[in-house]
Order: structure tokens, then sequence, then C-alpha cells
């Protein structure tokens, strides 16, 4: 069943504790670990799970994937998505890790939609309504709600990709 909930103050702490534990057994593999994804954004409606962006430099899971398992992260080896390697969390709370290269347009993509929506409440709400509708139509459909959401999401990177350009986005730091 596709859920969105109201916004959780707690997801930044969740983020926070979990970065630290990836950045310790990580060090200078990650590149870059962000918070990413709706829960990343405040005051927006969300599937609960926390999304985890970590920015690699080898691609190639040998460099990270036994970190990420003593983590507590089962590598999903079969994930179509091939601009990422994926991993989710074997207990507890939802988290799911996308590692991908660093300087990558997926990366950069994930980073600027977050920081344009933090930025943009109008496009933050209307995100997070298109989404709630979505998953109400559609309910335990994942293919249908995520290809439905693509065309709002594509829709908010034209801004996000306008709004970069006059302020001259750069991503900042890592958020871990």
């Amino acid at each position: 069943m596709i859920e969105i909930v109201e916004y959780r103050d707690a997801w930044p702490a969740r983020f926070a504790e979990l970065g630290a534990c990836l950045r310790a057994g990580l060090g200078d593999i990650a590149l870059r670990i962000d918070h990413v994804g709706s829960t990343a954004v405040p005051g927006l409606g969300a599937k609960p799970v926390i999304d985890i962006q970590v920015s690699v430099r080898a691609f190639e899971p040998a460099a990270y994937r036994a970190p990420l398992e003593a983590a507590g992260f089962e590598f999903r080896a079969g994930n179509p998505d091939l601009t990422k390697r994926y991993f989710r969390e074997t207990s507890g709370p939802r988290t799911h890790v996308h590692v991908r290269r660093a300087g990558s347009f997926a990366e950069q993509f994930c980073l600027l939609l977050r920081d344009y929506l933090r930025e943009s409440p109008a496009d933050a709400e209307l995100y997070g309504a298109r989404k709630a509708l979505l998953a109400e139509r559609y309910g335990t459909d994942r293919h249908a709600y995520t290809a439905e959401k693509s065309s709002v999401v594509w829709e908010l990177m034209r801004r996000a990709d306008a709004w970069a350009q006059e302020r001259g986005w750069q991503p900042g730091p890592s958020d871990a």
C-alpha cells in the first residue's frame, strides 16, 4: 500500500543518526552523504521512508557494499535503475540508501530537487498534494503511481533548473 503521511519532525533526526553511522562505516569512500527525497523537505508529506544518497567516486559495489551491509542495509542487485546502486534497511524503520556516482546527473537531480522544494513552499505543497492524490488513486500499484508522479517531478525540475540558473545553485556541503 502506498502511504503518504504528513511531515514528521523526527525525520531529520533519524537521518542524522543514520548519516553518522554511515559516515563512520564508509569514511572517505563516501564523498557525500545526503538526506534526499520528500522526507528531507520540511513540511512536505511523504512516504515514511528515509532516503539517503551516498555519492562515491568508484561506482562498483566492492568499495562500499561491506560497510553498508555492516550498518544493516541489504544490497538489492536486481534494481533496474542503472544510475544507482540500491540498499534497503533490513530491520527497523524503512530506510533506503541510493549510491550514485559523484557529480553525475542522477546525483545532482536529487540534490537540486530537494533544495528547490526547500526554498519553494508552494511547489512543495503542490508536490505533496499530487502524491497524496496519486497514492489514493493507485493504492498498491507502485508502477502506476511512479509513472503518474513523473510528470509533476519533471515540471518541478524545469522550475528548479530556472531557479538554479538564477541563483547560481551549487550543492551545499554534505549532510553527514
